[in-house]
């Protein structure tokens, strides 16, 4: 953990330009040891109609409200909303992740700003209706490479081959890898190129 928090506080985090004028959103990243082992939280989400992440591994998270002041606050916000987990009284953030563009949402798109906690004492989960289950991940496993898939993601007629990880048959891939990626990176103390299609 140590490491972690060292490498994200030397960590230039890219930002996106024109912040003011997107759509925004932001997830929390969160760290836990759990027997002897680093884990990430992760969250499936449950299955709902017109909802484009129905169903996918992602990180608790949404978008920016108008009361919400900042992407800080919004992972927050949603961190409780979705799993009951207030993290001003269980973790402290130790960094953040590049801004990453989520798909078309209006003439410049949305984006997604991550931030990394460090869980710092045991919670109990209460999801909320968006939320199928909580996932701990383990690191070791998603920085072993020969657990590292490829799938095929067809959408409006094109059909594009992806990473993914398949973990206890949850998929984990798009979005949610890419922030992975970069901060497997970072612990691996190499400099992060967020490409989806690497590796």
């Amino acid at each position: 953990m140590h490491l972690i928090e060292h490498r994200l506080s030397d960590h230039r985090a890219g930002r996106k330009r024109l912040r003011r004028l997107r759509q925004r959103s932001a997830v929390a990243i969160i760290l836990s040891v759990r027997e002897g082992e680093l884990h990430i939280l992760m969250i499936k989400r449950a299955e709902r109609e017109g909802d484009p992440w129905s169903g996918h591994m992602a990180f608790p998270g949404g978008r920016m409200e108008p009361d919400d002041a900042h992407g800080y606050a919004v992972a927050h916000r949603e961190t409780e909303e979705e799993i009951g987990v207030h993290l001003d009284d269980c973790a402290r953030c130790i960094g953040r992740l590049s801004d990453i563009t989520a798909g078309p949402r209006g003439v410049l798109g949305m984006f997604i700003s991550p931030f990394v906690f460090c869980l710092e004492k045991p919670v109990e989960f209460s999801p909320n209706y968006e939320v199928a289950e909580v996932v701990w991940v383990p690191l070791e496993f998603l920085m072993d490479s020969s657990k590292r898939e490829t799938m095929v993601w067809k959408r409006r007629g094109l059909s594009m081959e992806l990473p993914c990880y398949i973990y206890k048959g949850r998929r984990i891939w798009g979005l949610s890898l890419m922030m992975l990626d970069e901060l497997m990176d970072l612990v691996e103390g190499r400099n992060p190129q967020r490409k989806l299609w690497r590796r």
